[in-house]
């Protein structure tokens, strides 16, 4: 029983250890942009889609009356790191790299 115990007890620790080791890329990146996974396809009010959660079984819904808005709903839109913009503008995108523009 103690070596189960002790066993237990390192696994725990290195989950917590390694970053990303413990949950799934989509869920991780939901969770960064203050996200919840919900068990439905839709989410409820007032929250609003944003990706998927836990290996795209959940959808990741994220708060419309915070302060974290989507780019489309800033009337931007959002373009990968390599683009450059003429004007950028505050709005989360789903690929945590891509930025929100308001102009390419």
């Amino acid at each position: 029983m103690k070596l189960f115990s002790c066993f237990m007890s390192l696994l725990l620790l290195l989950l917590q250890a390694v970053p990303g080791l413990s949950l799934p890329k989509d869920t991780l990146r939901c969770v960064g942009y203050h996200g919840f996974c919900f068990h439905s396809k839709s989410c409820p009010e007032p929250f609003a889609a944003f990706g998927t959660c836990s290996w795209r079984q959940k959808t990741c819904c994220i708060d419309t009356t915070s302060n974290f808005h989507t780019c489309q709903d800033e009337g931007g839109h959002c373009v990968p790191p390599e683009i450059k913009c003429l004007e950028e503008q505050v709005g989360l995108c789903p690929h945590r790299e891509w930025k929100c523009c308001t102009e390419v």
